[in-house]
């Protein structure tokens, strides 16, 4: 029997969010969040009832256990974490704007414990046939250090060679590299990968300006044995398949109360439709689905309950708002 039937690395930091629509330099308090794009994907895989494992390098700290338990307290397997003495967590701080002030992200995570992981953290008793069926990373953890960057890339490799899937999501973040530096950064992990996620706005900051058609079939032509996935905002998603059609799925609309992690979760979703079914079409109704609920809820964590899930994927083109 599979052990995981999905398995995801990254980081995973403190988000730390005035309440309302607060400045930082106002606040006298903070909302804590947990937030880290593939522990967000693995807690929204264990919401729809699949078996997940997390895995990281966090400090012997009470913010590493705090970071630890909440990931855990939502059904993900964080066995595999690695722990480190006399290391920091990575933070970051999220001010909220309303237009026409935009909301600000600022990093605290320079030299944290994740950024410091190696090769020699990887789990090796997990990457066997059987340890999982699929591994999911993204460009955020090749992004953060040299060191991470060759961790991920080894265990996409120890995960094709154990007969997993691989899924990569490009996950660009302007404050961690170029999108030169991360078009030439992905590619590797991108010619691993069975299944890629590119949003519209990744593609158009690595590879230059480009339609939503030609942007998904440039990169099927560059990377023909790859399912590329392609989320476009407001426009909904669109997926390549294999002979050579472009499958679109609207956008379901909901409204906005906590838009971080809304991407994360349409991977959540359309990862275990893929996984399930096999149906390119089905998994982007669930992607849809599940980050548009996501949307309707606080933090990062996609804390979603399957019946709904289902209910609006099966709910036709969507474009009506959730009640």
């Amino acid at each position: 029997m599979t052990r995981y039937d999905v398995v995801t690395l990254g980081e995973s930091m403190m988000r730390l969010t005035p309440p309302g629509d607060l400045r930082i330099e106002q606040t006298r308090a903070f909302d804590i969040w947990v937030g880290g794009t593939e522990s967000n994907t693995a807690v929204g895989l264990a919401r729809l009832g699949m078996d997940v494992a997390w895995f990281s390098r966090l400090p012997v700290s009470p913010l590493g256990r705090y970071i630890s338990n909440r990931i855990a307290q939502y059904g993900v397997d964080v066995s595999q974490v690695v722990w480190a003495d006399d290391e920091r967590l990575g933070i970051y701080f999220h001010e909220k704007g309303q237009p026409p002030r935009a909301s600000e992200i600022i990093y605290d995570r320079r030299d944290s414990a994740m950024s410091r992981m190696s090769k020699h953290d990887l789990p090796a008793d997990l990457f066997q046939p059987g340890g999982a069926k699929l591994f999911h990373t993204t460009g955020i953890t090749l992004a953060i250090s040299q060191t991470a960057r060759e961790t991920a890339h080894e265990a996409m490799r120890l995960a094709k060679a154990a007969g997993w899937r691989i899924s990569f999501d490009t996950n660009y973040r302007g404050k961690l590299w170029s999108g030169a530096d991360a078009a030439a950064g992905c590619h590797r992990a991108i010619q691993l990968a069975d299944l890629i996620f590119c949003p519209m706005g990744d593609y158009q900051v690595m590879y230059g300006p480009a339609s939503a058609g030609e942007a998904i079939a440039e990169l099927a032509a560059r990377y023909p044995d790859t399912l590329i996935v392609m989320t476009l905002g407001k426009d909904g998603s669109q997926a390549s398949a294999n002979d050579g059609a472009i499958l679109r799925q609207p956008a379901i609309l909901a409204g906005e109360v906590g838009r971080i992690g809304g991407g994360d979760a349409f991977a959540a979703g359309f990862i275990y439709a893929w996984l399930s079914e096999g149906d390119v079409a089905d998994a982007l109704r669930w992607g849809a689905a599940l980050s548009s609920l996501k949307y309707t809820i606080p933090g990062d964590l996609p804390l979603v309950d399957y019946e709904a899930v289902a209910a609006l994927a099966a709910g036709g083109e969507g474009g009506g708002l959730i009640r």
